[in-house]
């Protein structure tokens, strides 16, 4: 509705999800399919239900900031308490609340990679296994500045131009056009200016994009929209929250011959852009790091639950070095004569790791070393774990 006195500060409008649903504009797209995937609707204003604490039942625009914040204080909405669960392990229990109903028992997806009866053949025939459980902690993705959003609209051209703080504006114009707003891609012009940090939160589509887009057209004026840093820790797309189990396979001579991982990767509420890749593509094709293993398995369970979503953060690391630290433990100074003979060698033009992905040349040479230094490390806590009166040392070494 659009209401106002005219001569001061006005609120222009308020925009509810049925809004852009009357409007004909289209939930986010996922930019990342697997089989099976659930992909549950996911629009960029509530309709009847809510799912995660951040989510958007509401825009207020108005002529300035302050009296769009104030009226924003204004709005009521009339909730009513429903089961949730947000934890990924407690989502899967049966009778667990149900975050959407096409997707039954909160799972998304479940993904594997890598040749899983070779692999438990090199369990079963192992001289010593080791185990591991690795909690990667859901974080905040927190850039040095907040998202923001500027729209324009063209009435005579019907053209919009968007100035957008994305770290990949050709796949926001062409997921915003084509699969939000229906719209030929060349109607669309989004800009990027400095965007202030991102480390991969800034890559997807945001509801905020949508709403000024419809906004600019409906109110034909130019609309902006800036997070606070407060708003962003309940609105940006987190990252990992991860629940793993992994262990590892090593034969008579200290030779590591199978690498079995188990994740539980949570979703949060909705699917945004490339959510379904990280815990999948960009994690499992990871798994030997900078070690040549015979033998890799990975499975992937993606589960929804009632927490903000999850997509990318820099990088899916998986803790390799964590399961040869707590081998070491076991093995003494084993573990130091393992990694020798497990690197990748200097001037292979590719390698392709038990599970199924290729490594260039040159990226074989920067693992190399990554993995000589890792090897000192490791063996300087080798040697010290040894001495008398010393424990045995657990660290990770990254760059």
């Amino acid at each position: 509705s659009s209401f106002g006195f005219i001569g001061i500060a006005v609120i222009v409008a308020v925009i509810v999800g049925q809004d852009l649903v009357d409007a004909g504009i289209n939930g986010l797209p996922v930019g990342w399919l697997l089989d099976g995937l659930k992909t549950p609707d996911h629009l960029s204003v509530a309709v009847g239900r809510v799912r995660h604490v951040g989510e958007i039942v509401a825009a207020v625009i108005a002529e300035d900031r302050y009296l769009a914040e104030d009226a924003a204080g204004l709005v009521e909405v009339d909730y009513g308490t429903l089961p949730s669960v947000a934890d990924i392990a407690d989502a899967l229990k049966p009778g667990a609340p149900t975050v959407h109903d096409d997707a039954p028992g909160n799972v998304c997806f479940e993904w594997s990679i890598g040749d899983k009866d070779a692999t438990d053949a090199a369990f079963a025939e192992a001289a010593q296994t080791v185990s591991l459980t690795l909690r990667n902690q859901r974080l905040v993705a927190n850039a040095i500045e907040p998202r923001a959003s500027l729209a324009q609209f063209n009435a005579g051209t019907e053209e919009y131009t968007l100035y957008t703080t994305s770290q990949n504006p050709h796949v926001h114009r062409l997921l915003l056009a084509a699969f939000i707003l229906g719209i030929p891609e060349h109607k669309l012009r989004v800009i990027s200016p400095d965007i202030g940090g991102g480390f991969g939160s800034k890559i997807f589509n945001y509801p905020e994009e949508v709403i000024v887009l419809h906004a600019a057209r409906k109110l034909n004026r130019s609309v902006k929209w800036t997070a606070k840093r407060s708003e962003s820790f309940l609105s940006d797309s987190q990252g990992r929250d991860h629940a793993t189990e992994a262990e590892l396979a090593v034969d008579g001579s200290g030779q590591v011959t199978g690498l079995r991982v188990k994740t539980l990767a949570a979703m949060g509420a909705y699917l945004t852009t490339f959510a379904p890749a990280v815990p999948t593509y960009l994690y499992g094709t990871l798994m030997s790091g900078q070690y040549a293993l015979p033998n890799i398995y990975c499975e992937v369970t993606g589960v929804f639950s009632h927490t903000v979503p999850v997509d990318a953060y820099r990088v899916q690391e998986f803790g390799l070095d964590v399961v040869y630290d707590v081998l070491h433990v076991f093995a003494g100074n084993a573990i130091v004569h393992v990694q020798r003979r497990v690197h990748y060698g200097f001037g292979e033009v590719q390698i392709q790791p038990a599970d199924g992905s290729v490594i260039p040349k040159d990226d074989v040479t920067l693992r190399v070393r990554r993995a000589r230094l890792s090897l000192e490390v490791v063996h300087g806590h080798a040697r010290a774990s040894s001495s008398p009166g010393r424990s045995p040392s657990r660290s990770i070494c990254t760059m």
